[in-house]
């Protein structure tokens, strides 16, 4: 059975087999990844009911790591398996000031697309945010 991951920024991201034997990611100057992103599904044969299976994102230049989503059929019932630190804060060696910054313009960015705020953490010199995804995943920003 085929399978297929949705839209990431600015390209589209495809698995084609659930087994593994063969993937792709394709970059994508479209203006409408999800337009671009359900043409491909279809075209593959996709059955529209699997379309939001599974999704990934992955970085354009290739340098970070892919990032892949699956859908699974329970609920979250305890601590995340993974915990995401995200480093928004600019470089090493940037001002401390300018860190905090930026890590809280981040904090109010993801607030805006349904994150929460979970508690601001300043210790040992370090300054970042433990907040949920709006499935109640939790990760830092810092």
């Amino acid at each position: 059975m085929r399978q297929a991951v949705s839209t990431s920024i600015g390209y589209v991201v495809c698995e084609s087999s659930i087994d593994g034997s063969s993937a792709a990611t394709t970059p994508s100057s479209s203006m409408d990844q999800m337009a671009e992103s359900t043409a491909w599904l279809k075209a593959q044969g996709i059955p529209e009911s699997e379309w939001n299976s599974a999704s990934a994102v992955v970085d354009p230049e290739g340098r970070g790591p892919r990032i892949y989503f699956q859908r699974v059929p329970e609920g979250k019932v305890v601590k995340n398996r993974v915990h995401l630190d995200l480093n928004v804060g600019g470089p090493r060696g940037a001002p401390q000031g300018e860190q905090r910054r930026r890590v809280d313009a981040e904090v109010e960015r993801l607030e805006g697309l349904g994150a929460r705020r979970s508690r601001v953490v300043e210790e040992r010199g370090e300054y970042f945010v433990n907040m949920f995804d709006p499935e109640g995943n939790e990760f830092d920003l810092q």
